[in-house]
Order: structure tokens, then C-alpha cells, then sequence
């Protein structure tokens, strides 16, 4: 029987990801699910599961590849192949050069990025990141690997304190605490043509006791996104009120028959009925569904509306995207919802989940607040903001009445969009959301 070579699966559009880490060894045994590798794009970090079971008979990719779907991963020897095992330390024999021969490369590989279309993937924000260690010759396991590269520490130069000289997650720690490598390896980055002053790093074991925890992944690379786009977008902030009192009435009607639903019961909050009355007003206002071209010269239009959903997670925010918002109603878009949420939260995203979004709500009215500005999501142009309601007195004319008012906070890119625009789309929205009817019209 021969044996079985596993491929990288769907991964949506990314190409060329780079392989983080490989999470198995040869010898290995593995089933159906269990994740060989980790991927990391510049908008989501992935696991590649192996689509069969059986034994690891040799590991085709090493850290740093980059891959996309179809790519060759492992190759499983199948059952009756015993005689295929003693092949496996000549698959293993060219990791033990890796690590020795990582660091010459790497300054000419870093040096060339510029000018390699080649070498684009590798750059968030403007700024070129280290290429990625190789610790497959390093005594340590996978988590611990995992540690060292949200750390940016070099494993072979830790020494390990554990059985038959492992590297603990404690020796990672303590070699951080003792060199400060952590803190260097960012500031030279950073420094690599930014022109942007860093941040001196400052000792701050001296003050008294401190303790370090690495970033999730989701924060590691979401980061880097929000710092390009932050940089490179000319922010402003527009904020409104919308009087949500008639509309958030007819919400808890909903909702309330959403959760008396014997069979499968869900939630409708608020949100469905803003993403349905930003799609009317984006077709009123074209220019905020748009991207701006990359020649800065033009506007690229979107005849859809993909509303991306900003989502907290134990790991940090994930923004899924409902796509084709003016084709659903606020049922369909509530279940939809619920749905994304839960998979976000569980970490069961799929790639492309995660891509195609033409506006972006974010909504704090869960935790609080009065106001915010919201990171433009780029290539986007613009996004709302939304806060907690609060009952407040309006006056009528005649008196002041109780009403349930909502914040908006629209950021929006000032290269593309004025500040007149922007008020009259957040007042036009606010006039929508005020009343239901409007959102049939």
C-alpha cells in the first residue's frame, strides 16, 4: 500500500503563507484532525490538519516555507509499510544544519525584501520582520517553541533545565528576564527604515516585582495591521446620537420570540438592525463602500455589502464578515451572527471567513462607554463605532421626554472622505436606525 501525502487545505485566498511551526515529528501518530502545522497570514493564524491517519514517515515543509492550498505537508506511511522506517533519519539528518545555517542568510534576505515583489507577504505595516527561527533541531516541545517565537527568543542559545536537558517554558522566561534579547529584537525591527522614534526599553524589574506574559497570537498579528493602518490612514472621528427608543422596543419583541423558539432558540440584538440600516446609506453614500486604488489616484467601488463585525474573544478581536447584508433580513442576519460569534470565541474561524468586508461596525454596548475612535479596518475607508444607549430627557418642543439614545462614532480616511460627508452619512444613519419603517424604503 502505498503512502499517503497530506496537502495544505483550503486556506481561502492567502498564498505563500509561512509555516510557523511544524507541530509533528517523524514517527509521529496521527489521526484524522490533528494539526501537523501552524500557519500564519497577516490576518489570521491557522492550523493545518492532517486529512488521513497513520504514521509520519516524513515532514515535507520546514519553518519559514510558505505555502498555499495544495502544498505538500507530510507524507504518512500507510499500513503493512514498515520497511519504510528506516528512512526516517535521513528526513531528519538536514533539520540538524537548520539552525546553523539560519543566521547567515537571514541579513541578505532582510536586505533584499524592498525590492522583492517576492518578499511582500513578509511585511506588516511597513516594516520588515525578522525571518522566522528554526527550532526543529532544539530539545523542547512544541508550546515551548511556540513561546519562544511570541517572545523572540533564540532556543539555541537557551540552555535547558529540564530532563535530559529540555528547554522549559521557565528557561524561556528566565533567559528574557536575563538578557532582554525580547525587547531588542522589536526595537531593531522597528528601527529598519520606520523613521519613527522607538520607544526606549526601560528595566522595569528595578521598580519592583514584574511579570511576563507573551501576547496571544491573535494580538500578535492584529498589531501590526492596526499600526500600518493607523499610520498610513489620515484618522478623524464623527460622532451623532441616534434616538433608538421605537426601534430597540420592536427589538426586544423580536428577541423575545427568538428565545421562545422550542427548537433553536437565538438572539437579536441591536446590531442586525444597524448593519441593515448602514448597507441603505452606504448605497447612498458610494464613496463609503469603496478602497481607495494603489495608485492614490482613483476609488475603487463595491457593488456589495459585506459587513465586517467586530467580536471579542478570549483571545482578543476577530472581526468575521456577514456577506451579502442586502439580501438578508434581521432574522437570518441574528442567527448568522450568533453563529460567528460562537465559532470566533471557540477559535473555529475559517480563513475566508475573515475576508471580503467592504465596512466595518464595532460595538462596545455590551461593556460601556460614551464614545471611541475606531481603527479604520484597511483597505476599508470607514468604520462605525457604537457604544452602550442610555436614557437621556430630549426636549420635544414642549418638554423634555425620556429616550433611549445611541452613540455613533464614525472613523473615516480623510484622503477619501470629508468631514461634511461623513456628517451628513451619520446623521442620514441616525435617521434610519431612528425609525424601522425606514429600513424597508
Amino acid at each position: 500500500m502505498s503512502d499517503i501525502e497530506v496537502k495544505v487545505p483550503n486556506i481561502g485566498d492567502f498564498k505563500n503563507v509561512p509555516v510557523i511551526e511544524v507541530l509533528v515529528s517523524v514517527g509521529d501518530k496521527v489521526e484524522i484532525d490533528t494539526p501537523l502545522v501552524t500557519l500564519e497570514s497577516d490576518k489570521a493564524t491557522m492550523e493545518a490538519p492532517s486529512s488521513a491517519a497513520g504514521e509520519i514517515a516524513e515532514i515535507l515543509v520546514k519553518v519559514g516555507d510558505k505555502v498555499s492550498e495544495g502544498a505538500p505537508l507530510v507524507r504518512l506511511k500507510a499500513a503493512g509499510a514498515a520497511a519504510a522506517a528506516p528512512a526516517a533519519p535521513k528526513a531528519e539528518a538536514p533539520k540538524a544544519e537548520a539552525p546553523k545555517a539560519a543566521p547567515a542568510p537571514a541579513p541578505a534576505a532582510a536586505a533584499s525584501a524592498p525590492a522583492s515583489s517576492d518578499a511582500l507577504p513578509a511585511i506588516r505595516g511597513g516594516l520588515p520582520i525578522p525571518a522566522l527561527a528554526d527550532f526543529s533541531g532544539v530539545h523542547a516541545s512544541p508550546s515551548v517553541r511556540r513561546l519562544a517565537r511570541e517572545l523572540e527568543v533564540d532556543l539555541t542559545q537557551v540552555k535547558g533545565t529540564g530532563e535530559k536537558g529540555r528547554i522549559t517554558a521557565s528557561d524561556v522566561k528566565g533567559f528574557l528576564v536575563g538578557s532582554g534579547a525580547g525587547a531588542a529584537a522589536p526595537a531593531a525591527a522597528v528601527q529598519g527604515g520606520s523613521g519613527i522614534p522607538e520607544i526606549p526599553a526601560v528595566d522595569f524589574s528595578k521598580f519592583g516585582p514584574v511579570e511576563t506574559k507573551p501576547l496571544g497570537r491573535i494580538k500578535k498579528i492584529s498589531g501590526p495591521y492596526l499600526h500600518r493602518a493607523w499610520l498610513n490612514i489620515p484618522h478623524v472621528t464623527h460622532t451623532d446620537e441616534a434616538d433608538i427608543t421605537e426601534i430597540d422596543a420592536y427589538r426586544k419583541e423580536l428577541d423575545d420570540a427568538a428565545k421562545a423558539d422550542k427548537k433553536s432558540p437565538y438572539r437579536v440584538s441591536l446590531l442586525p438592525f444597524l448593519m441593515k440600516a448602514s448597507v441603505k446609506i452606504l448605497k447612498e453614500f458610494p464613496d463609503f463602500n469603496s478602497s481607495l486604488a494603489p495608485d492614490k489616484a482613483s476609488l475603487i467601488y463595491k457593488k456589495y455589502y459585506n459587513i465586517g463585525v467586530a467580536v471579542d474573544t478570549p483571545d482578543g478581536l476577530v472581526v468575521p464578515v456577514v456577506r451579502d447584508v442586502d439580501r438578508k433580513g434581521i432574522v437570518e442576519i441574528s442567527k448568522e451572527l450568533g453563529d460567528i460569534s460562537a465559532r470566533a470565541r471557540d477559535g473555529k474561524l475559517k480563513p475566508e471567513e475573515m475576508q471580503g468586508a467592504s465596512f466595518t461596525i464595532s460595538s462596545l454596548g455590551g461593556i460601556g462607554g460614551t464614545n471611541f475612535t475606531p481603527i479604520v479596518n484597511a483597505p476599508e475607508v470607514a468604520i462605525l463605532g457604537v457604544v452602550r444607549s442610555k436614557t437621556a430627557p430630549v426636549w420635544d418642543g414642549e418638554k423634555f421626554i425620556p429616550r433611549l439614545m445611541l452613540p455613533l462614532c464614525l472613523s473615516y480616511d480623510h484622503r477619501v472622505i470629508d468631514g461634511a460627508a461623513a456628517a451628513r452619512f451619520t446623521r442620514a444613519l441616525a435617521v434610519t436606525v431612528e425609525d424601522v419603517r425606514r429600513l424597508v424604503l
